[in-house]
């Protein structure tokens, strides 16, 4: 009997993306399920009752919860023989950190929300600032891992649908300050499990720009 993997995810959230990214690197077939955030499904609830966020990794009716954990999770079951992690204890830890930096680091959502003036300046020196400490990891590598795309280069490129957005409502351009980062992006979308999973860059900023307007508007 096929498993039964069901993803509860959301189409622009970077974090949901991460598990797609991982299913597809592992040839997992999935159930993929758009949640309606503002009237969320009983399965969502039920699944992550404590938190109640996507994405959830349904699995022969089992959950798992938080992304990072979702893709260690991904690896771990699937596909054992092309891992994301690395088999060496340090090389593991060290994915792990840089995994849990980019969440801790990298925020978004502070660029999109910031209106104009002293507030978007200090959002955008700091997310600037989180990238060019990533850039200074990669290093001259092909991916964070070395020649081979992994668990770090899963957690850090579905951020990179969101730079369009950014880079046009603050005024700035991440081509320019990380030239290395864009390679290493250019070099990831070429991957199919990145390409299908990631949306139109465009589709984003539309997004985010409604959203500024409502919080603009309260």
């Amino acid at each position: 009997m096929a498993d039964e993997v069901i993803l509860l995810d959301f189409w622009s959230s970077p974090f949901g993306m991460r598990a797609k990214i991982a299913l597809r690197e592992k040839g997992v077939d999935f159930d993929l399920r758009e949640e309606d955030l503002s009237n969320k499904s009983p399965l969502l609830l039920e699944s992550n009752p404590v938190h109640k966020k996507i994405p959830v990794l349904v699995h022969n009716g089992k959950p798992v919860c938080e992304s990072l954990i979702i893709v260690q999770y991904i690896d771990e079951t699937w596909g054992p023989e092309s891992p994301l992690l690395p088999s060496n204890p340090h090389e593991r830890a060290c994915a792990r950190f840089w995994a849990d930096y980019v969440d801790k680091k990298i925020s978004l959502g502070r660029v999109a929300k910031a209106s104009t003036g002293v507030a978007l300046d200090a959002a955008k020196a700091e997310f600037i600032e989180g990238l060019k400490v990533l850039e200074g990891e990669l290093g001259d590598k092909a991916y964070f891992g070395g020649e081979k795309f992994g668990y770090v280069d899963v957690s850090l490129i579905p951020f990179c649908s969101w730079f369009y957005a950014l880079e046009t409502l603050a005024n700035f351009s991440i081509g320019e300050e990380c030239p290395k980062l864009e390679g290493w992006a250019k070099r990831c979308m070429q991957r199919e499990s990145v390409a299908k999973s990631l949306p139109d860059q465009h589709k984003v900023y539309d997004l985010v720009l409604e959203r500024r307007k409502k919080l603009q508007a309260q």
